[in-house]
C-alpha cells in the first residue's frame, strides 16, 4: 500500500486538516471531550475487540466439525473448505481492502466490514447444505478482510512513540493469539446447549454493538492517495493464492498430484502470483512495496508470522478432533482443555514488551520458536489413553512460545518498515497471519490425511467400499463402523483410531521440524532493538504508556 503515511498524533476537534505536497492528508478525528492520552488507549481497546472477533471466528468452528459433519454430511473436500475458506478468502482480500481503506477511509471500510460480518454470520447459522455454509464462510472472509487491515494501521498511527507502540503491539498480538485459541472454548460452551449454528449467531449482537461504538470512538484517516488504485493487481494476488491452495487441498483429499484438477489450479495460481510480483515492481505506486522484502529483518519477520500461525491453527484443529473423537470429550471439555494455551499466550503478550527491550528480537523470536517446537514434540504423548497433565504442560508451553514468536516478529516488522510504508507493512503482516492460518489447516490436514488413510484401508473384514469411505476422516470411519456393527465394525473403529493417532504423531513431528527451521531463520533478525526510541520525525513526544487495563477506566 504505497502512499500510506503514518498519521501524526490525534487531531483535537477544531484543528484543520493538514496539506502535504501530495495533496490532502486526513488526520484522525477524536471524539469530543476526550484527550489524546485517554483516547489512544481507548482506540486500542476497540481495535483489539475487532481483532478478537475476526480471530475467534477463524477457529470457533473447529470443535463444531463433528456436529456439522453429522448434520450436513459434507464430503472430505467440502469439509476442508468449510473450515479454511474463511481464512483463505480473508488473506486473499486484505491487500485489496487495505488499499481501499487508504482511498475512502479506514474507519469507513471497517464499519462496512462489521455489517457484512453480521449478515454473513446469519447465513452461516441457517445453512442447510455444505455448499451454503461454504459460501457463507467465504462471505465472512470478505468481512474479515475489511476489518483486519484497519486494526494494525490505526494502531501504528495513534502510537507514534516506539516504546508505547511496542506495548500496544504486545497487547494486539496477544489478542490475535488468544482469539484463535479462545474460539474452541466459545464453540464448546455453545455446543453444550445449542446446535452448531450458534457459533455464528453470537457474531450478530457483537457486530450490532461494534457498529455504533466504532463510529463514535475510532479515528478516520486515509493515505496520500498517490496514483491509480491497482484493482487488477489485487485480483491477481487473490486468485493466485486461491489456485495454489486449491491444488494443496486436492492433494490432501487424496487426488494424485499430476491430475488436471491439481496441476491446472496450481500452475495458474503460481503464474498469477509471478505476474503480480512483476507488475508491482514496474508500477510507480504499487499496492505492495516489494522493496521492503529486500530488508532481511522484514522478510524474516513475515516468514516467522506465517510459521507461527501455521503451527497454531493447524495443530489446534487436529487437537480438537483428537480430544473429541479419540478421547471422547464433549465440546465444552475440549475447549477447557485448550484454555491453558489461551492463558499462556495472554501472559506472554503482556510481558513481551519488557522481554523484547531486554533481550532483542533475535533472541526473543528464536527462543519462541524453540519453545514452540519443544511443546509440539512433547504433544506426541497423545495416544489412546488420556494424559491430562502432560497435555496441559504441552499447551502452556505452546501458547507461551507462539505468542513470544508473534510479538517479536510483529514488532520487528513494523519497526523495520519506514514510516511512509507503514500501511503496506500492516497489510503484509495481516496477510501473513491469515495466510499462515489457512495454509496450516490445508498443509497439516493434508499430511494428516495422507498418514491416516493407509491405516484404515487394511481393516479386517471390512468391504473395500466401506474402507474407502472410512479413509476420508475419523468421523466417517465411526459412522461406517456403526453401520457395519459386529466384529467388522469394532475392527474398523480400532484401526481408524490407531491410524488417526499415528497421523497425529507424524503431523506433530513435521510441525516441530518446520518450527526449528523458523528458529534458524530468526537468527537473521537484529540482535538488539531500542524499544524506547525517539518518536518518528515530525511527531511530538508522548507520555509513558499506562498499564494495558487502564484504557478501561481512563476518562
Amino acid at each position: 500500500m504505497s502512499g500510506t503515511t503514518t498519521a501524526g498524533p490525534p487531531r483535537a476537534a477544531g484543528v484543520p486538516r493538514q496539506r502535504s505536497r501530495r495533496g490532502l492528508r486526513y488526520q484522525p478525528r477524536l471524539p469530543l471531550g476526550r484527550g489524546a492520552e485517554a483516547n489512544r488507549w481507548t482506540v486500542l481497546v476497540v481495535l483489539c475487540v475487532s481483532l478478537l472477533l475476526v480471530a475467534v471466528d477463524a477457529t470457533v468452528l473447529h470443535v463444531a466439525v463433528p456436529a456439522v459433519t453429522e448434520d450436513l454430511r459434507p464430503g472430505a473436500i467440502q469439509l476442508l473448505w468449510i473450515v479454511d475458506v474463511y481464512p483463505l478468502v480473508c488473506a486473499s482480500l486484505l491487500i485489496l481492502f487495505g488499499t481501499l481503506g487508504d482511498r475512502v477511509g479506514r474507519r469507513r471500510v471497517l464499519l462496512l466490514g462489521y455489517g457484512l460480518f453480521g449478515v454473513a454470520s446469519a447465513f452461516a447459522a441457517l445453512a442447510t447444505s455444505p455448499d451454503v455454509l461454504i459460501a457463507a464462510r467465504a462471505l465472512l472472509g470478505v468481512g474479515g478482510a475489511m476489518i483486519m487491515p484497519a486494526t494494525l494501521s490505526i494502531l501504528r498511527q495513534v502510537f507514534p512513540d516506539r516504546k508505547e507502540r511496542a506495548l500496544a503491539v504486545g497487547i494486539w498480538s496477544a489478542v490475535a493469539a488468544v482469539g484463535a485459541a479462545f474460539g474452541p472454548l466459545v464453540g464448546g460452551l455453545l455446543l453444550e446447549n445449542f446446535w452448531w449454528g450458534s457459533v455464528f449467531l453470537i457474531n450478530i449482537p457483537l457486530m450490532a454493538v461494534s457498529l455504533p461504538v466504532g463510529r463514535w470512538l475510532l479515528p478516520e484517516s486515509t493515505g496520500d492517495r498517490d496514483g491509480p488504485w491497482d484493482v487488477a493487481g489485487a485480483l491477481m494476488a487473490a486468485f493466485g493464492l486461491f489456485g495454489l491452495v486449491l491444488a494443496v487441498k486436492r492433494i490432501g483429499g487424496g487426488e494424485p498430484p499430476l491430475t488436471l484438477g491439481t496441476l491446472v489450479p496450481g500452475a495458474l495460481g503460481a503464474a498469477l502470483l509471478i505476474v503480480f510480483v512483476r507488475r508491482q515492481r514496474r508500477r510507480t505506486h504499487p499496492l505492495v512495496d516489494l522493496r521492503l522484502f529486500a530488508r532481511p529483518a522484514f522478510g524474516t519477520s513475515v516468514g516467522c508470522i506465517v510459521l507461527a500461525m501455521l503451527a497454531l491453527v493447524g495443530l489446534e484443529l487436529i487437537a480438537a478432533q483428537y480430544l473429541q473423537l479419540v478421547l471422547g470429550l464433549t465440546p465444552l471439555e475440549t475447549g477447557l482443555r485448550l484454555l491453558p494455551l489461551t492463558l499462556a499466550a495472554m501472559a506472554a503478550g503482556l510481558v513481551g514488551s519488557r522481554v523484547l527491550h531486554r533481550f532483542g528480537p533475535r533472541a526473543m523470536v528464536t527462543l519462541g520458536f524453540v519453545l514452540t517446537a519443544t511443546a509440539v514434540a512433547s504433544l506426541t504423548v497423545m495416544g489412546q489413553q488420556d494424559r491430562p497433565w502432560a497435555l496441559v504442560a504441552g499447551f502452556v508451553l505452546l501458547g507461551f512460545g507462539l505468542e513470544t514468536t508473534l510479538f517479536g516478529a510483529y514488532e520487528s516488522m513494523l519497526s523495520e518498515a519506514p514510516a511512509e510504508s507503514a500501511g503496506g507493512a500492516a497489510a503484509i503482516g495481516e496477510t501473513s497471519y491469515q495466510l499462515g492460518a489457512g495454509i496450516g489447516i490445508a498443509l497439516l490436514g493434508s499430511v494428516m490425511n495422507a498418514a491416516y488413510a493407509p491405516g484404515v484401508s487394511g481393516a479386517r473384514g471390512v468391504p473395500s467400499a466401506e474402507s474407502a469411505a472410512a479413509s476420508h476422516s475419523l468421523g466417517e470411519a465411526y459412522e461406517v463402523a456403526t453401520r457395519l456393527g459386529g466384529p467388522a465394525g469394532e475392527a474398523l473403529r480400532a484401526a481408524a483410531r490407531d491410524a488417526f493417532v499415528h497421523g497425529l504423531h507424524v503431523t506433530l513431528l513435521l510441525s516441530a521440524g518446520l518450527l526449528l527451521l523458523g528458529a534458524a531463520a530468526a537468527l537473521r533478525l537484529p540482535r538488539t532493538m531500542d524499544c524506547g526510541g525517539a518518536p518518528a520525525e515530525g511527531q511530538p513526544a508522548v507520555a509513558p504508556a499506562p498499564p494495558p487495563l487502564s484504557a478501561k477506566s481512563t476518562t
